[in-house]
């Protein structure tokens, strides 16, 4: 793979954006420029509808690859052999080149396919889909290459535009579209399964991504944190950068434990934390939270208790697997390699304040009744976690 020295990028929902394309193509090219640029020197580019990656450099191939196959808004990878376009002999020897380069066996079926965008080249489609299909046949049907135009293991492109490109591999990327393009959110990250998934779904739609996480010490641990963090890193090898808040929020949650009913805890204590990562939201400009929650998994998360919830803030609160059963989110976070990471036994702050029999069809203004034993006492609590929280920037 020595000789591969430049990638073809593919996306697809850019391409629908009509007369906007070119602002998606950028923020694409910014987002890749950002992402590898600790590799090596690279161009970057756009051209009529395609974006190419150049390396200038010495790089590493394999890791290259892994951080492009990353970023949200591409589809595809294509390792591209870049050949001259003066005769026909260029493209052959680019054919040629691209598949020692590319293949150790060549035991499978082929066709070509041929896009010429410069029509001054002597030769029309058809013809340069024929004699490079001959001559990859001639150097290596003895090893097994054969054709097949109905349904081949390969397909080999070809296109003749200002120099000749081949590839003939589509290496899938996460889709999407660049983080950038959508505004920004805060997700109430924790240490379990489903919120990082939330997470990436977000920053999937082109949504860059604050987060915050609320820390309980000495009831949790150093390790909690460190686990959180690492999910956090874990979804910006997708979403780029994320700032993580970390606010202590000790001291509020042992208020609400000493003046309100215990089977309310987790309810009440949750309003707090969508009150705090709506300050934080209006502080970076981000204009939704996201969560992980999901339609009757928890007590705290049937119809009646996100409703109770919700009703604290007045931005949108986005939760993106609300539909899912636990196996498909499961299924979700070992896709995106978060799994892992999640089932470390360190227990964050909604484990530890939960009482023995939560209440589950919470009354609107029951809660908000039993928040008034809370007035005089919470306020000076909740801006000393707000003006005390630290960020660290993931990555």
């Amino acid at each position: 793979m020595d000789r591969i020295n430049m990638f073809l990028v593919k996306y697809a929902e850019i391409g629908t954006k009509g007369k906007n394309r070119y602002v998606f193509e950028e923020i694409l090219c910014k987002r890749i420029r950002n992402r590898i640029k600790s590799l090596g020197e690279f161009d970057v580019r756009r051209d009529f509808g395609r974006i190419y990656v150049e390396a200038l450099s010495d790089y590493d191939y394999d890791t290259c690859l892994d951080y492009l196959t990353k970023i949200f808004g591409i589809t595809g990878i294509c390792p591209v052999t870049v050949g001259e376009k003066t005769d026909y002999s260029e493209v052959s020897k680019a054919a040629l080149r691209h598949f020692k380069d590319s293949y150790d066996d060549f035991d499978f079926s082929f066709k070509v396919h041929c896009r010429r965008t410069d029509k001054t080249f002597p030769m029309n489609s058809m013809e340069i889909e024929a004699e490079v299909g001959h001559d990859l046949l001639e150097e290596y049907e003895s090893e097994g290459l054969h054709v097949d135009v109905h349904e081949p293991d390969v397909m080999v492109e070809v296109e003749i535009r200002d120099k000749v490109y081949v590839y003939s591999k589509v290496l899938p990327g996460p889709g999407g579209l660049p983080v950038g393009t959508n505004g920004k959110a805060v997700s109430l990250l924790s240490g379990g399964i489903d919120s990082p998934v939330a997470t990436y779904m977000i920053a999937k739609r082109g949504v860059e991504m604050h987060a915050v996480y609320y820390n309980s010490p000495p009831y949790t641990s150093a390790r909690a944190l460190e686990k959180v963090e690492k999910l956090g890193r874990i979804v910006s090898q997708y979403a780029g950068p994320i700032a993580l808040h970390i606010v202590n929020f000790t001291e509020l949650q042992l208020a609400i434990y000493d003046n309100c009913p215990h089977d309310e805890l987790t309810i009440i204590m949750k309003r707090y934390m969508f009150r705090m990562a709506q300050d934080i939201a209006k502080k970076e400009g981000a204009q939704c939270l996201v969560t992980g929650e999901s339609i009757g998994q928890v007590s705290s998360q049937t119809m009646q208790s996100l409703g109770v919830i919700d009703d604290a803030v007045t931005i949108p609160v986005y939760r993106p697997v609300i539909g899912m059963d636990k196996q498909e989110i499961v299924d979700y976070s070992e896709r995106i390699g978060t799994f892992e990471t999640s089932i470390e036994p360190y227990e964050d702050c909604c484990t530890i304040f939960v009482a023995k029999h939560p209440v589950t069809k919470p009354k609107l203004e029951v809660i908000e009744r039993h928040e008034k034993k809370l007035e005089g006492i919470i306020e000076p609590i909740y801006q000393k976690a707000l003006e005390t929280a630290e960020i660290h920037v993931l990555k």
